[in-house]
């Protein structure tokens, strides 16, 4: 009964409030990093210095003070980013794609969904929660508005089109993902192999979600799919891509030639599932392929910082 109440638990916090909705991912290789316009391209030793894992570039001090250098020169210069979050988190994806297009190297501390001892300092007991040389920012809408005000202070968060489809991420495109990637017993069972794997649990923990969560997650998805009005989940998926493409309006990026906030939100709460089977099947069904591969490119790869290299 113990075991089963922390499947629920864990279920609960993965999929729950504004900032847990469940999404995960396998991390595809990625190809050269593409800095960006926070990044002098003169410097090449930033990749150089840095470490290729299945996909994540993990930067060393050297190449992290680099990086800050960069940064600083846009006015911008903190000493340490934190982020607490879940890695299946669609919205701790969101914050991630964030900092990685502008290269902000980040240091990453995986919650325990079940006891959540490591935001216990924090009276916001959700994630994301982002500490930037100490100052906590919770929210990922918020703390995306607030970092890249401190990167361009001239930003307009407020411009129409962009504003609107940000919300229409938060308020639409997350809760099509849960139905679709826990939709069969097989399709839950791998969503879990990923979290059980990536997520910070203990062995009893990581033996007793990978069967039970997704069991339980696939029950719990059908009620999400009733509580959001959906009729068939890959229909509802293959919508919201196909309404995301319609909104381009031929152009590469919602943002024109370069991602605006919006494109990184939907490419940062996509990315997770990617290759999972419903992933697959969207980018097979749909017109997004494209925008998402050049998004990737775009975005390159991550700038989190790992404290042993």
């Amino acid at each position: 009964m113990r075991g089963l109440n922390r499947v629920i638990f864990v279920s609960r916090a993965l999929r729950g409030s504004s900032t847990a909705v469940g999404s995960f991912h396998r991390v595809a290789p990625y190809g050269t990093s593409n800095l960006h316009n926070l990044v002098d391209h003169s410097t090449p030793s930033v990749v150089a210095r840095s470490v290729t894992v299945t996909g994540f570039r993990y930067f060393s001090s050297a190449a992290a003070t680099s990086l800050a250098q960069d940064l600083q020169a846009k006015g911008f210069n903190p000493k340490e980013v934190v982020l607490f979050q879940y890695e299946a988190c669609p919205f701790c994806n969101k914050v991630k794609a964030f900092m990685d297009y502008y290269d902000i190297p980040y240091k990453v501390v995986e919650v325990n969904p079940i006891n959540k001892k490591e935001i216990k300092w924090s009276d916001y007991r959700k994630v994301p929660i982002v500490t930037v040389d100490g100052e906590q920012m919770v929210d990922s809408s918020d703390i995306i508005d607030k970092l890249v005000k401190r990167i361009h202070p001239d930003y307009d968060l407020n411009a129409d089109e962009e504003k609107k489809w940000r919300e229409w991420v938060d308020n639409h495109l997350v809760h099509v993902l849960s139905p679709n990637i826990y939709r069969t017993v097989s399709e839950a069972l791998e969503s879990f192999e990923y979290i059980t794997t990536q997520g910070n649990f203990s062995l009893s923990e990581r033996l007793v979600a990978k069967y039970g969560g997704a069991a339980a997650m696939y029950f719990v998805s059908k009620k999400l799919k009733e509580k959001h009005k959906i009729t068939d989940e890959r229909v509802a998926l293959y919508g919201a891509a196909e309404q995301w493409i319609d909104a381009l309006k031929g152009r590469k990026f919602l943002g024109g030639l370069d991602p605006n906030l919006a494109d990184l939100a939907v490419f940062g709460v996509l990315r997770p599932i990617r290759h999972l089977k419903s992933g697959r099947d969207m980018v097979g069904h749909t017109r997004i392929g494209k925008w998402f591969s050049e998004m990737e490119q775009a975005v390159g790869q991550s700038s989190r910082v790992s404290e042993h290299v």
